[in-house]
């Protein structure tokens, strides 16, 4: 029998609703378009999340490119062979599984810059390409000082600071985050990206651990942060590629997910230079809450600069600045 007509009957197996055209089971060609169509129609069955956008991302990464449209014709226009059609196959049913497209694939981009991606490490999220925007446009050290020095709390795959470094060369960055798992991916980016001399990456837990190994690098200019946010209670209803293959830790923000931020606002006048800025990433109902806290601790000589919405409207990220 036709090797591709047995790797079809396995699939069918594997996935009770598959709809396979019955050209295919002869052993006809199967082109790049065929699968997309393929397997849109299973995830769309099984309730995966952007059924078309996963099957496209996963047939292009098989077939050698970023994205679907990019593939060339002579690529987009052949038959897929057996053993990319093996992959293609092995990358969809862990989809199905929910296991998040950038851990299936193993990178992302974020901006300008592809990163390796790894479970359980948290995966940058469009809203935080706005963060470094934010960064670049409102930080009047980053845009004059000759060698601004930047602290990132919770750098997870490294997204933040390495994309800073590509547009703000002269910068020298200290990363820091509570796991192991996020440290060691951020070194490889930073490795990959031909940018790990401009970067310190640290294991620390700003709740737990000393600040000193900060306090040693000396005051930086920025401090950027994409924490922990979101409430404990709601961590169970975020979508299953999120609960079951992400870090906690990187989500879990405490009983009103102002855990972390609160640690990083108070760990702020020993960390910041006079007229340093704090950027954070922050649930909408946040701002708010930080305006308040700054109005109660007038002993940490923060000032409260402006509230900037995401791409949706939504409160989303918050500047601060030490007087």
């Amino acid at each position: 029998m036709h090797l591709q007509t047995l790797l079809l009957r396995r699939l069918l197996q594997n996935v009770s609703h598959a709809r396979v055209p019955s050209r295919w089971l002869g052993g006809g060609e199967m082109t790049p378009r065929m699968l997309v169509r393929h397997w849109q129609s299973i995830f769309h069955d099984h309730g995966v999340p952007e059924p078309q956008e996963s099957s496209e991302i996963l047939i292009a990464h098989a077939l050698g490119s970023k994205t679907f449209p990019s593939l060339p014709p002579s690529v987009a226009q052949s038959s897929v062979t057996v053993a990319q059609l093996r992959h293609i196959e092995t990358m969809a049913q862990q989809r199905l599984k929910r296991v998040p497209i950038q851990y299936v694939i193993g990178e992302w981009d974020f901006l300008d810059i592809t990163l390796k991606m790894r479970p359980p490490v948290f995966i940058p999220r469009p809203e935080t390409e706005e963060l470094v925007g934010l960064v670049l446009g409102a930080s009047r050290r980053l845009q004059c000082s000759a060698e601004p020095l930047v602290l990132e709390v919770g750098c997870g795959s490294g997204a933040v600071s390495l994309s800073l470094l590509r547009r703000v060369p002269q910068a020298q960055i200290t990363a820091i985050d509570k796991t192991e798992a996020a440290v060691r991916l951020t070194r490889e980016n930073a490795v990959s990206l031909g940018l790990q001399n401009q970067i310190q990456v640290l294991l620390l837990d700003i709740l737990i651990d000393p600040p000193d190994p900060l306090l040693i690098c000396g005051p930086v200019d920025v401090l950027v942060s994409n924490p922990p946010y979101i409430s404990s209670s709601d961590i169970s209803e975020l979508d299953p590629e999120i609960v079951n293959c992400e870090d906690h830790s990187a989500l879990d923000g405490g009983p009103d997910g102002m855990d972390v931020i609160k640690g990083i606002l108070s760990l702020a006048p020993q960390l910041l230079k006079p007229g340093g800025d704090i950027f954070l990433e922050v649930d909408p109902s946040h701002p708010e809450i930080i305006e308040l806290w700054i109005q109660n601790h007038t002993d940490m000589h923060l000032q409260y600069i402006s509230t900037v919405q995401d791409f949706c409207g939504r409160s989303r990220f918050v500047h601060l600045r030490r007087d």
